[in-house]
């Protein structure tokens, strides 16, 4: 059967998670991070899949009840970020009884937009790999969802990481210019955050805010500025204090193609390195992008391929 999420659920829950999606498994600290304390989380878009009085399945399904910063309500939209049967449950219907479910959850809310799972903040992956979960993909697809658009994960191993001649020369010249890359101090902090509110998605501001506020050091995030003015930064360890994961990074739109966004790019890398990391790696870039070739050149690989899915509820 399939039930609202209840007080004492969270040991067999984050259990059957992982046996199901031991590539994404988690912790309880993240089911707490990322569910329970999340500022929408609803009881009622917790689902359980249940037999015999234990815990086969799940889904996390989420609508804005308190807008991020930047953002409105997005009143039309609603989120799944996780669903999951435990392999010994499959083939019984149960995650399409999930999804039905979650689709009564989302009606109930007056949605009309569906979303696998491009939730800011709190999403545990882009969307589905459907490498890694092929009869998640089929689900997905089986119940009306399409795919939006594909991103992609990379990695990158810093094991003898040095900055190339020619980044050192492009930024001698950018320098010469006005440009300056230094990392962050405490006169721009306001700039650099203001920067992100005119030029990027509202959830970056969030993650540099976060990331200051929960102590990551001032050293993990590298900005460039042209006198007081910021127009460029990048940071790692913001995310879940996560030392190797690296991003956001951004350079102004008009300055884009000048090449400070490699010059951020490998002097961050070499930052990261100095502090003894051995890797950088994120979960979600444009493969074909600009950032995406960026990212190439600099050494990084694809590790994984998510899609981006929707379904129109109207």
């Amino acid at each position: 059967m399939i039930r609202n999420y209840q007080s004492g659920d969270e040991k067999a829950f984050i259990a059957t998670w992982n046996e199901a999606m031991p590539t994404d498994g988690i912790t309880e600290e993240l089911f707490v991070n990322r569910i329970l304390t999340d500022v929408n989380f609803d009881p009622k878009g917790l689902l359980i899949a249940e037999e015999s009085g234990h815990i086969v399945g799940g889904l996390v399904a989420i609508v804005r009840t308190t807008p991020m910063s930047g953002l409105e309500l997005e009143p039309d939209s609603g989120w799944i970020t996780a669903f999951f049967i435990h392999p010994s449950a499959r083939g019984n219907g149960l995650g399409r009884s999930l999804m039905l479910a979650a689709q009564d959850f989302f009606r109930s809310k007056g949605r009309r937009t569906i979303y696998f799972s491009s939730y800011a903040p709190n999403y545990f992956v882009p969307g589905i790999d459907q490498e890694q979960y092929p009869a998640g993909a089929a689900l997905l697809q089986s119940v009306g969802f399409r795919t939006l658009y594909q991103c992609v994960a990379m990695d990158k191993n810093l094991v003898g990481f040095e900055i190339p001649e020619d980044v050192s020369t492009l930024e001698q010249a950018r320098q010469e210019e006005g440009y300056v890359v230094e990392t962050l101090s405490l006169p721009y902090i306001a700039s650099v955050i203001d920067f992100n509110n005119r030029e990027f998605d509202p959830d970056w501001t969030r993650a540099i805010r976060d990331a200051l506020k929960g102590g990551v050091p001032l050293s993990n995030i590298f900005i460039c500025r042209k006198d007081q003015e910021v127009v460029g930064f990048c940071m790692y360890g913001g995310y879940d204090n996560i030392a190797e994961r690296f991003g956001p990074f951004g350079v102004a739109q008009s300055l884009r193609g000048t090449g400070l966004g490699k010059v951020l790019l490998y002097r961050c890398l070499e930052q990261m390195r100095r502090h003894g990391l051995h890797g950088a790696w994120f979960l979600w870039t444009g493969e074909k992008e600009t950032a995406g070739h960026l990212y190439r050149r600099a050494g990084f690989r694809v590790t994984r391929r998510f899609d981006v899915m929707i379904k129109d509820l109207s």
